[in-house]
């Protein structure tokens, strides 16, 4: 992507009218097409949507947790087609997005189940064979464990510590340790173990994201409402203001995600 950077935008468009719009686009769901020539993040190496298609193709019994829109199951899915679960579930914990959810993955068969955050799994115990998820809000590794069947695997993408950070402190300043280094992938490690998982495969990579509006920004921060608590336009106006111009005068803001790919194992009787 090619963008000039004069005063008023790539288009000639004020600040107001991009912020307008990046405050009106849709959230619902994990379908970020909307970005394309907006906002750009490189791909971890691994693919997983792909190599979730090649589990599922091998699994008789799925769970899908924090599935989103289900866009990347039906992807994967429709990859492991005809040698997809008999039996796939998918949990939600977002009313707008099991909606959203359930109408595109019905047609593959897939039950979605709505379940708070932090709610206890409402599945039998040693009920799968693959449990996976892509972005989990919070890993519920004992739950993970529980509903594994002895010998089933856990395969997932996780996102990792300061994610995004440089443009959450550009909002919130400097954060503590303590905040920077949740989901450390050391940390996860430790906690599947802690709740009876093997660790078979972890590996992370820091990858280049890149704003080259304002309006990506103010999408971005309304979609992935934890990088930023409580934000708002009107609340920010002043760091979004200072951003606009940055991007105005230097180019597209450049932030760094982290990611790590986890795969885990419950053991064997």
């Amino acid at each position: 992507m090619t963008h000039t950077h004069e005063e008023g935008g790539a288009a000639g468009r004020t600040f107001e009218d991009l912020v307008a719009e990046g405050a009106a686009v849709p959230t619902e769901g994990w379908d970020f097409s909307w970005f394309e020539g907006r906002a750009t993040e490189a791909r971890p190496s691994w693919g997983y949507a792909v190599s979730l298609a090649g589990r599922l193709a091998l699994a008789s019994a799925a769970l899908d947790l924090d599935t989103g829109g289900g866009e990347v199951l039906d992807f994967a899915l429709g990859r492991a087609a005809p040698r997809a679960p008999v039996l796939t579930v998918a949990t939600e914990g977002w009313p707008a997005n099991v909606t959203k959810a359930t109408a595109l993955l019905r047609p593959r068969g897939v039950a979605v189940v709505a379940v708070p955050e932090d709610a206890p799994l409402p599945f039998a115990d040693d009920a799968f064979d693959l449990v996976s998820s892509r972005h989990p809000v919070r890993p519920p590794w004992a739950e993970i464990t529980r509903v594994l069947q002895p010998g089933g695997t856990y395969f997932a993408q996780h996102v990792g510590p300061r994610s995004v950070f440089e443009l959450v402190e550009h909002f919130l300043g400097p954060l503590p340790d303590e905040v920077s280094s949740a989901r450390h992938p050391d940390r996860e490690r430790a906690d599947a173990e802690a709740a009876g998982l093997e660790i078979v495969d972890l590996r992370a990579e820091r990858l280049r994201v890149e704003f080259h509006d304002i309006a990506a920004v103010v999408h971005f921060l309304r979609k992935v409402v934890w990088m930023v608590p409580g934000f708002t336009v009107a609340g920010h106006e002043s760091r979004l203001r200072a951003l606009h111009e940055r991007i105005e005068s230097e180019g597209p803001f450049v932030a760094h995600s982290t990611r790590h790919l986890v795969e885990a194992r419950k053991p064997s009787r």
